[in-house]
């Protein structure tokens, strides 16, 4: 477990912080300045709640139940029985990066001081997160408006000791047993508190935040098996010039075509072995590589920007003003999130695409000009890498179907009073697994380029060094070179692996210098 320390403020919260308490277990911690306006904002909602006005969340019930006024000495109960009624999850459980990331980003809307919760509950859950204790939350239960209620509602259920979570150690455990044994008391919640840890877009912006991450490996794994494939379809990297791409001045597009110019850097292969078969251009998949995933890494850089507005904002409802007021709001919609997500969902959709038509061009002899059929090595009795790309075709059409936009699709709950929500968190899940896929496809395209460039070298040609480079780095990881058939799938999920964990890049960095 990491031990770097992020420290939650009044201000917003980084990228690289959710990344850090989610995924790598990094501790948190509350400063002063946290403390303070927590401590202020409370005072607020206990003046409040001493007052015979109604104030939402404070002393009413919720959603189409505000009208009843909660009297005082129910007013605990309401707060428990909130959480206890909202966690109402079911399915699968949710990974536990996304749950920490929920828990982590929850806390930090608690610490900007416009909730109105009590120091000690926020501390309390940050000792959640630093004894690696992590709520059971379930696929099924939020429609990405009021917040991620079912799953927000799962990790509040945890603060109260009741439920199950999984320990350190990763076995589920009633969670009053697993809090008794990291000396953490549960917390007995007060006005306005359970709403407070419910109503968030935590959840789906947790996701985006570690999505993004993700996908900014894989655009630029993508970038060189994009430029594996050309030199070994003996392409012309003319089409990667910077000043074609000046004239044409989307960012992403820029950055692709010079990371692809880079991998290619003292290449003997592309563009002098037409001879035996005149191209005047090479096939789209190959020469509009770069305006592809160019254009996916503009979305991407989009999709950041909406990623750093909700990391700056306090979502809650009411909210705690400074000047005093407890104020309704609809900030809880997760429309900006919802939109974003969706829109990464069809980008990555479409790298994949692309990717998948570059394999199969390497794998047809009548397009490959000169490997040999499927890159096997006795065509007929082997039957080389033909299967790899139905395994890639199937998953590429997944990522169509996950394309579909969520967010399009809107269902009235609450008894109409809630009668238009985001489905963000749905957005979230799908690209979830879009993102696990497209690390597979990318996976393959790589596994069948490198095989082919080592054709290529059999065949007296020289690769580009950072070419070889990848190839080495492949080869050491366990996704073996060409030869006769074999048992393929642990070599799949050695090339996988490879990329998903950033190997491909950190591989030919040495030699094209850091790749954007």
């Amino acid at each position: 477990m990491d031990m770097h320390t992020v420290v939650v403020g009044t201000s917003g919260t980084t990228a690289e912080d959710v990344v850090a308490v989610a995924r790598h277990g990094a501790r948190v911690e509350l400063s002063a300045a946290a403390v303070e306006a927590l401590a202020a904002a409370r005072l607020i909602v206990d003046a409040l709640a001493a007052k015979p006005e109604p104030v939402y969340g404070v002393s009413t019930g919720f959603g189409a139940l505000a009208s009843r006024h909660i009297s005082p000495e129910l007013r605990a109960q309401l707060q428990r029985n909130i959480v206890r009624s909202h966690a109402a999850g079911m399915g699968p459980r949710v990974e536990r990066e996304v749950v920490r990331a929920l828990m982590f980003l929850r806390l930090k809307t608690v610490a900007s001081g416009h909730t109105g919760v009590r120091p000690e509950v926020a501390q309390t859950m940050a000792d959640l997160l630093n004894a690696g204790i992590t709520p059971v939350v379930h696929e099924y239960g939020s429609l990405g408006c009021s917040g991620d209620l079912a799953p927000l509602s799962h990790c509040a259920l945890t603060l109260m000791g009741e439920g199950d979570a999984e320990g350190p150690d990763g076995t589920v455990r009633p969670a009053d047993e697993l809090l008794a044994a990291h000396g953490i008391t549960p917390v007995e919640l007060r006005e306005k508190e359970g709403l407070a840890l419910l109503n968030g877009t935590d959840g789906m912006l947790g996701m985006l935040v570690m999505a993004l991450a993700d996908l900014k490996n894989l655009y630029t794994s993508a970038d060189i098996t994009a430029a594996l494939s050309l030199e070994a379809l003996l392409g012309t990297d003319k089409v990667l010039a910077p000043e074609l791409h000046a004239i044409r001045p989307h960012p992403g597009q820029g950055v692709s075509a010079d990371n692809m110019l880079r991998v290619l850097a003292g290449s003997g292969l592309t563009g002098h072995h037409q001879d035996d078969a005149p191209r005047v251009q090479d096939a789209y998949s190959v020469r509009c590589a770069p305006q592809v995933n160019g254009a996916g890494r503009d979305t991407l850089d989009y999709a950041a920007v909406v990623a750093g507005r909700e990391l700056a904002s306090s979502v809650d409802n009411p909210v705690v003003l400074p000047d005093g007021r407890v104020e309704s709001n609809g900030n809880f919609h997760g429309a900006p999130v919802a939109y974003v997500l969706d829109f990464l969902a069809i980008v990555a959709a479409d790298l994949g695409s692309i990717c998948e038509r570059r394999t199969d061009r390497l794998l047809d002899k009548n397009r490959s000009h000169g490997l040999p059929p499927f890159l096997a090595d006795d065509a007929g009795v082997d039957s080389g890498l033909m299967i790899a790309q139905y395994t890639q075709a199937a998953l590429v059409s997944e990522m169509k179907r996950l394309a579909v936009p969520a967010s399009a699709d809107s269902i009235p709950s609450s008894a109409m009073q809630e009668d238009h929500v985001s489905m963000g968190w749905s957005a979230a899940r799908k690209l979830r697994t879009a993102v696990d896929n497209l690390a597979r496809i990318v996976a393959v395209e790589l596994y069948a380029a490198t095989r082919a460039v080592e054709i290529r070298a059999a065949q007296g040609l020289t690769p580009a060094p950072a070419s070889q480079a990848a190839v080495a780095a492949l080869r050491a990881a366990g996704a073996e070179g060409p030869g006769p058939d074999r048992f393929l799938a642990p070599d799949l999920a050695a090339a996988d692996t490879f990329v998903r964990e950033g190997r491909l890049v950190a591989a030919v960095e040495p030699v094209t210098g850091r790749l954007a």
